[in-house]
């Protein structure tokens, strides 16, 4: 099992970046954010949960995602050759979390690949995207929070892996293939 965390700030790559990596090494992908999209338009209970913090800007508890992840593996055996996990850890008790569920089902993280963009540049994609999509959380009092709670409480998780030495970091600006070329040399340089 080849497990990868595709980590940066909201509108740095990850989903764009984690489908390229889903055709080049063909791992399960699971976004945390598309899983609670899902269920906040199916108004589960856990839909309405996460709809309250996600509308303002804010994770949500890490108990909750971790049974929803926990929940995702167990019914979905594509996940046993490997996961991108996208969007998720955010935080670095999420990141401890996610060890102990791999560890006990005999896997790890086997590396982190850090999109790194500059905030306004990210501010732009988010808008443009928001413009495109018609997200509702893709407003620039929304965005400004969501960046202001990454770089609080997700950002730290960089140092937490470069400690286990598995943060690798790439720049997030430039075109799509330039990005995921360097993904692409880095993933083959630690997979071999």
């Amino acid at each position: 099992m080849y497990n990868l965390v595709v980590f940066g700030a909201p509108g740095s790559g990850k989903g764009t970046q984690s489908a390229r990596m889903i055709d080049e090494y063909g791992l399960y992908h699971i976004s945390t954010g598309e899983l609670l999209r899902d269920h906040i338009a199916r108004q589960t209970e856990l839909g309405r949960i996460a709809d309250e913090y996600i509308s303002q800007g804010h994770l949500i508890p890490d108990d909750l995602m971790i049974s929803i992840l926990e929940n995702t593996l167990d019914s979905n055996p594509e996940t046993a050759s490997g996961v991108i996990f996208d969007g998720f850890p955010r935080t670095i008790p999420q990141a401890e979390a996610l060890n102990g569920m791999l560890e006990r089902r005999g896997a790890k993280v086997n590396a982190v690949i850090g999109l790194e963009v500059d905030d306004a540049e990210l501010i732009d994609r988010l808008l443009k995207r928001g413009q495109e999509s018609g997200r509702s959380d893709d407003n620039l009092e929304t965005i400004n929070e969501r960046l202001n709670v990454y770089n609080k409480q997700t950002a730290p998780l960089r140092d937490f892996y470069i400690k286990e030495g598995k943060y690798h970091a790439i720049k997030g600006s430039g075109s799509i293939d330039d990005i995921f070329n360097e993904i692409r040399t880095r993933l083959n340089s630690v997979k071999n």
